[in-house]
């Protein structure tokens, strides 16, 4: 009998378990998980004699899936495929198409074929007897544990459209706030990569010429200590270009390994939160992250232990998930969410203050939502602010580099102009 893998969550209490069951099949060992009170959000199959299961599980980020090397570089769907799919099946249950016929009419939308793959593996799932969060969660590449939690508490509330459409809306905001961060950094990376090139050509072919004519007009005369340094520098360059290549990618590839590592992550987030300027950015993005994945999950009638388990995991922070983490700690011992929000002290104050209207008043899931509206409109402001600074710092630091350049190229013709006079 085959073996799964399982990540749940205690619906009563909060609490994750993993563990391993023996089951006919996948569909049998997720209603064996309901049956226990648990809240299943990755179900994988152990492959015989391995210990390991095909797709990663969610707290292994270091093991890739069986099909391995190519679908860690492959994905069948992007985000913004992602958001339009959703968006597309929400309006079509929401009309009171059948989901077996709005997953076949939509699969026959895309002109992707790994992503069409995908949809006709969920209808095709729906047919023989699953549920659709049952099927997104046999592709835990394409579907987080966010967006299976909350189309499975759909369908347990009976409303697999609300939550879809839900799900959408939320997806779609996303979207926007990525765009526009990534619009945003577009003019910072195309300044730096022109001050790079500049620099760089300069030192090749540049200055080995103008080192020629202070080497024969002033026929070993000592040069400005400026012009010298930058003399070396373009040797070495010249000579040492390959080694330096590889010691630049060698260092890329070494960075992007700690940061996937816990410990490097952590370090990165605490590290970028007190930079001046990017700390209220970053903390804004944060608190409407967590309002907006909180409340949606919250609407769609996801229990709050299970909720806030979920949202940690969707914060994309360590720092923040670290407080998401505390929080529901604090609120799986019977207390709110407002008082360790405030307590914390690393959301702003607003989202305690708002959370708590909330939860006197009962309207805990749309005072989220105004909460997350509210950030994303101050995130936008900040990046707009931020990217009107960053542009001219650029400039300046590449007419530093380049003018740092061209004076100590000035200065011997300086003293060239002299003899000659």
């Amino acid at each position: 009998m085959p073996a799964y893998r399982y990540v749940a969550i205690e619906a009563a209490t909060g609490r994750e378990r993993t563990g391993e069951l023996d089951r006919a099949d996948l569909d049998a060992a997720v209603a064996d998980l309901k049956t226990r009170g648990l809240f299943p959000t990755a179900v994988s199959p152990v492959q015989p004699g391995s210990g390991t299961s095909g797709p990663p599980m969610p707290g292994e980020p270091g093991r890739l899936p069986s099909l391995g090397f190519l679908r860690r570089f492959q994905r069948a769907a992007s985000a913004a495929e992602l958001a339009v799919f959703t968006r597309q099946l929400a309006a079509l249950a929401g009309a009171g198409m059948p989901l077996v016929r709005s997953l076949d009419l939509l699969a026959r939308q895309t002109d992707n074929p790994a992503w069409q793959a995908v949809i006709r593996g969920l209808a095709d799932g729906i047919r023989s007897g699953g549920s659709l969060s049952d099927g997104l969660m046999r592709r835990p590449e394409i579907f987080d544990r966010l967006y299976v939690g909350m189309v499975r508490a759909g369908e347990t509330g009976g409303l697999p459209g609300a939550a879809l459409e839900r799900l959408a809306a939320h997806l779609e905001k996303a979207g926007r706030i990525r765009a526009r961060v990534k619009s945003a950094m577009i003019y910072p990376v195309i300044i730096l990569f022109v001050a790079t090139t500049i620099v760089a050509g300069l030192l090749a072919f540049v200055i080995p010429r103008f080192e020629k004519i202070f080497t024969g007009v002033l026929k070993g005369a000592p040069l400005p200590r400026l012009t010298q340094v930058v003399l070396d520098a373009s040797r070495f360059a010249q000579v040492h270009w390959l080694a330096l290549l590889l010691a630049a990618v060698a260092a890329g590839a070494g960075v992007r390994a700690l940061l996937r590592t816990a410990a490097g992550a952590r370090l990165r987030d605490r590290l970028l939160l007190r930079i001046p300027g990017l700390r209220g950015l970053l903390v804004k993005a944060a608190a409407g992250r967590f309002a907006r994945s909180l409340g949606t999950m919250l609407a769609s009638g996801v229990p709050i232990l299970p909720a806030l388990q979920l949202t940690r995991e969707a914060s994309g922070n360590c720092v923040t998930a670290e407080e998401i983490d505390r929080v529901h700690r604090r609120v799986r011992e019977g207390e709110g969410i407002a008082r360790p929000l405030a307590a914390g002290g690393v959301f702003p104050p607003l989202v305690a203050a708002m959370v708590e209207v909330g939860e006197e008043t009962g309207t805990l899931p749309a005072m989220l939502g105004r909460v997350a509206d509210l950030y994303d409109e101050e995130v936008d402001r900040a990046v707009a602010s931020l990217t009107g600074l960053v542009e001219p710092v650029m400039i300046v630091v590449m007419a530093l580099f380049v003018g740092t350049i061209v004076i100590a190229l000035f200065l011997p013709i300086v003293r060239i102009i002299q003899l000659l006079t």
